[in-house]
């Protein structure tokens, strides 16, 4: 299991395939254990790609301290370095896109093209739905609660027309083999607070690099209005919606080809 023991963390990583540098940053929660993951899908065909259990989260350490948005940006950094990468292009999704945003703006020499999916700057451009606030809901009631939030399009009167896909989604949206594990609440509610407190909003012209929002229709985490207002305030960025939530990459079959091609661009 490769483990790169960095100055400031020790954090798990995988890599495979071949091509240009990808790193993936993944969102909240993510943890290379659960598959299928993004190895099991065609961006690791195309690119040698690099992914990692962030800071608090997977096989990665879990200090109990307090987590910040730089924290996470300066993991991907140093992560890069560990593996000789001078620069790599980086997608990062919902919470690693906000790392992704960090990243881009701290590291400028380290990302070569960037794609920012289903993900929010925070502050005044608004940010992601606040997870922070129904961390008490857990399971099968936190997935009831979120999939209407996820893809707005799955309603009450969706669920009543859909029992059976509604009873599946339940089902995997609960799932956690991993829950008691030692410090894995902890090393999630450290994410939360660091993402609570995500604003890049007054720093996004400085982004400097190709960048390519892709987002959901119907995302009701990282809201539509939000995806244009990042748009408009990153220079010469790239917007594009998909049929899909917050989940689009999986639902769409044209988004990761479309990403892909920017990436390669």
């Amino acid at each position: 299991m490769p483990t790169a023991n960095l100055p400031t963390i020790d954090l798990y990583y995988e890599r495979a395939g071949e091509g240009p540098p990808l790193l993936f940053i993944s969102g909240t929660g993510g943890d290379l254990r659960v598959k299928p993951n993004l190895f099991d899908g065609p961006l690791a065909r195309a690119f040698d790609l690099l992914a990692y259990d962030q800071r608090g989260l997977g096989r990665s350490a879990k200090p109990d301290i307090d987590y910040t948005m730089a924290d996470y940006a300066d993991d991907a950094a140093a992560l890069l370095g560990h593996v000789g990468w001078p620069r790599a292009k980086v997608i990062g999704v919902s919470f690693g896109g906000m790392v992704a945003q960090e990243l881009a703006l701290r590291h400028p020499d380290k990302v070569e093209r960037l794609v920012l999916a289903c993900t929010s700057p925070g502050g005044a451009g608004g940010a992601s739905y606040p997870f922070h606030e129904i961390q008490h809901l857990k399971g099968e009631d936190r997935a009831r609660f979120l999939m209407p939030v996820s893809d707005t399009r799955r309603d009450a009167a969706w669920a009543a027309a859909n029992p059976e896909t509604y009873a599946q989604f339940v089902a995997v949206g609960s799932a956690d083999p991993h829950a008691g594990e030692p410090g894995r609440e902890m090393g999630a509610r450290r994410q939360l607070e660091a993402r609570a407190g995500h604003d890049t909003w007054d720093r996004l012209g400085q982004i400097a690099c190709p960048t390519m929002i892709a987002a959901g229709r119907f995302d009701g985490i990282a809201l539509p209005a939000t995806q244009e207002g990042m748009a408009g305030r990153i220079p010469g960025a790239q917007l594009q919606f998909f049929d899909g939530g917050h989940l689009f990459m999986i639902q769409d079959r044209t988004a990761n080809p479309a990403i892909a091609a920017f990436l390669n661009g």
